[in-house]
């Protein structure tokens, strides 16, 4: 299909253009450059051309890895090439990535021994969020015994977020991040549903309703990345620091989660936030999502914030597909739209395959923006590519109903 994205798709046209788009500009970069077949695992480290720039292997990014393979098989097309692929990361992380009092090492080395010990609560996340998404490709017992371990290890931790690391993110002292509750509420979600466990479904919920009445102001239109706990907001530019991205994301997260349960007077609220993000991150001047703002216009506490990053766009074009299949509000068909154009006139890479991760605030593409994990890992884009999918496959289903 033509890369001509100004003229609006019908659903089941924009299904075929993400499935083009995912098979030729997405897929064939991982195959090529990425799959580690004589180690194991997932090479992480590569430039937007695809050369390997370092053999180290971040956890966060395996796990990821591990996910996308997994939801390849689950929800894509079935074909088991993509287990054959996801077995020894999966296998990795099970025999190697785990310290030994049960945490993540932050890295390991190409051959899979140790590299960087544990520094980032978030590895434990896409590891346990990757090994549920095999076990439930798999049937996989000694995978979802993992997860359930690292459920167990890290739970009680989300209770202080003085207790725990973030990098490459660090919490300022004294403060309840939002990105931990998130990820969690999410990664213990699906767990608890893969396990039957209620008691993880639960505290799921637990923190889904920690990010909705503490970090999340309904009166100021905005959610706080940084609150004190218990949601008291702190007058400083980390306190006033604020991520389209991460609101919009952690929304769409929401919504599984909310809709799971039944809770539908917390989905009205859930979608009318993605919407005030949309509104309040988009760049007037130069078009796409502000990487961060601050609510007085001030500076916010985060990395280049003016940057356009590839995730918030991934994260947004799902929530808003997402936000119209639940109650077909027409500013949802508008801004995805707006936002659809924006991405796909920006962040492929026409000459290397696959999409430019980082762009300054006028599109143009820049090196990564965090020195401290050099890693490119398919994981927003592929599964915002997914998860649309199988909304569009529903919504163009609608439309053929109609139209009989």
């Amino acid at each position: 299909m033509s890369s001509k994205t100004t003229e609006r798709l019908e659903f089941h046209e924009l299904l075929q253009f993400f499935e083009t788009h995912l098979k030729q500009q997405i897929l064939p970069f991982w195959l090529e450059h990425c799959v580690d077949h004589e180690g194991g695992g997932f090479n992480n480290c590569v430039n937007d051309d695809g050369n390997l720039v370092s053999t180290e292997k971040f956890l966060w990014s395996q796990g990821r890895a591990l996910w996308m393979f997994s939801s390849l098989y689950n929800d894509f097309d079935g074909d088991p090439k993509w287990l054959e692929i996801a077995t020894p990361i999966a296998r990795l992380l099970i025999d190697k990535g785990r310290t030994p009092d049960g945490d993540w090492f932050f890295s390991l080395n190409a051959d899979g021994s140790p590299k960087k010990a544990s520094q980032s609560i978030y590895v434990n996340a896409f590891c346990t969020y990757g090994l549920t998404e095999f076990a439930r490709a798999t049937g996989d017992s000694e995978s979802l015994d993992v997860s359930l371990d690292s459920f167990k290890y890290v739970s009680p931790q989300l209770d202080d977020h003085s207790s725990f690391q973030t990098q490459p993110h660090p919490i300022p002292t004294g403060f309840q991040a939002h990105g931990p509750l998130m990820i969690f509420a999410l990664v213990f979600h699906d767990l608890g549903c893969l396990s039957g466990n209620k008691d993880i479904k639960d505290r799921a919920l637990v923190l889904a309703e920690r990010i909705m009445t503490q970090h999340l102001k309904p009166g100021k239109k905005l959610l706080y990345e940084f609150v004190r706990p218990g949601g008291e907001l702190v007058d400083s530019d980390i306190g006033k620091t604020i991520v389209p991205g991460h609101v919009i994301e952690s929304m769409w997260f929401m919504a599984r989660i909310y809709s799971h349960h039944g809770h539908s007077d917390r989905l009205k609220i859930v979608l009318e936030t993605i919407r005030w993000h949309l509104e309040f991150g988009w760049d007037s001047d130069f078009g796409g999502i502000s990487l961060a703002c601050h609510a007085d216009n001030g500076k916010a506490a985060w990395h280049m914030p003016d940057a356009k990053i590839w995730w918030p766009h991934t994260e947004s074009l799902l929530a808003l597909l997402q936000a119209y299949e639940i109650n077909h509000a027409e500013w949802a068909i508008e801004w995805y739209w707006k936002v659809h154009e924006y991405t796909f006139s920006h962040f492929p890479n026409q000459q290397h395959g696959e999409w430019f991760h980082n762009l300054k605030r006028d599109g143009i593409p820049m090196i990564p923006y965090l020195k401290n994990l050099p890693v490119k890992d398919p994981f927003h884009l592929p599964r915002a590519l997914i998860y649309s999918m199988l909304i569009l496959k529903r919504l163009a289903g609608e439309s053929n109903k109609v139209q009989d």
